[in-house]
């Protein structure tokens, strides 16, 4: 036993430099994904470049999950799945594309990632978790970060559009929250790929009928680009990064694993600035800054705790 201990934990040390890549991988393709969500909406809607998206990464889960022979959850999940999904992915994406069209996407990166924020609250209310100092002191920072982005545009006179649009991805990154503490207080114990692919089947149907509702009839142009961004974003940055996602969380601790998602809206505002050109105003920068410290706090201090429990 103690031999094969070792092995396993050789096995993890020499798998370190790999994992790290991939991390930094899958990090890169998300906040990547942002440019090509923003770029998309010149060639089509956003609840139908979501529809495509979506089905197309739904798709590619249900083939793993065929591959894997996991087959169809128990009756008694379908209510939660259905749930989750809405909650995920169909309010979520529509909200976010829909935003994209007044909002810059870095920014925009930058107000979803929000999310752990929001969950810590929740996890209080809902799960019983107990709020330390510390993340209180990193939720404090989060939300001032979010008033400084929505602030600064208020005070230099920002389209009500735009400000709009950001309440709207403010939302979603609730509605994402929310939709993480229902998880684990009713799927949690269902593999979690065969969960991942049942709710974004789910939540896909209500992106279609969102599509159809607001943009049924509206033109849709089909050429190497759009294609491109569809299959990127459905393929790689829905499907593939969130298998490769759960090997590394049952690879490295929770906390590696969870901070190492910060990368995401710090490549999106990069990537924008660079392929989109947007502006890095100040606020912007200031706020993306005081959200990432929040959410530092707030993970570290959680996951210590659990640590302390195991």
């Amino acid at each position: 036993m103690d031999r094969d201990e070792q092995t396993k934990r050789s096995d993890i040390s020499l798998n370190k430099g790999s994992v790290w890549g991939l991390i930094i991988a899958i990090t890169l393709i998300w906040g990547y994904a942002w440019v090509l969500m923003k770029a998309s909406l010149d060639h089509m809607g956003p609840f139908t470049f979501s529809s495509f998206r979506f089905g197309t990464g739904a798709l590619t889960l249900l083939l793993i999950v065929w591959i894997a022979r996991l087959g169809l959850p128990p009756k008694r999940y379908i209510k939660h799945l259905i749930i989750i999904g809405f909650l995920q992915t169909t309010v979520v994406f529509t909200l976010v594309m829909f935003a994209l069209m007044f909002v810059d996407a870095g920014k925009s990166s930058v107000l979803l990632y929000s999310m752990p924020l929001w969950s810590s609250l929740l996890a209080v209310k809902f799960l019983g978790e107990h709020l330390s100092r510390w993340k209180i002191a990193g939720l404090i920072s989060g939300m001032l970060g979010l008033l400084t982005i929505l602030g600064w545009d208020i005070w230099l006179g920002q389209n009500i559009e735009v400000i709009i649009g950001e309440i709207l991805i403010i939302i979603s990154a609730i509605s994402w929250g929310i939709a993480n503490i229902y998880y684990r207080l009713n799927v949690s114990d269902l593999p979690k790929l065969q969960s991942s692919a049942f709710q974004m089947l789910f939540g896909v149907l209500g992106i279609f009928i969102a599509t159809l509702v607001m943009e049924s009839g509206q033109p849709i142009i089909f050429n190497t680009e759009s294609i491109y961004y569809i299959l990127f974003t459905g393929v790689l940055a829905s499907a593939l990064c969130f298998t490769v996602w759960y090997v590394i969380m049952s690879t490295v601790d929770m906390v590696t694993a969870t901070i190492s998602t910060l990368l995401v809206p710090m490549f999106g505002l990069i990537l924008s600035s660079l392929l989109l050109n947007e502006e890095l105003t100040i606020g912007v920068i200031t706020g993306s800054t005081l959200i990432l410290v929040g959410i530092v706090l707030s993970q570290i201090t959680y996951d210590k705790k659990r640590t302390e429990h195991r």
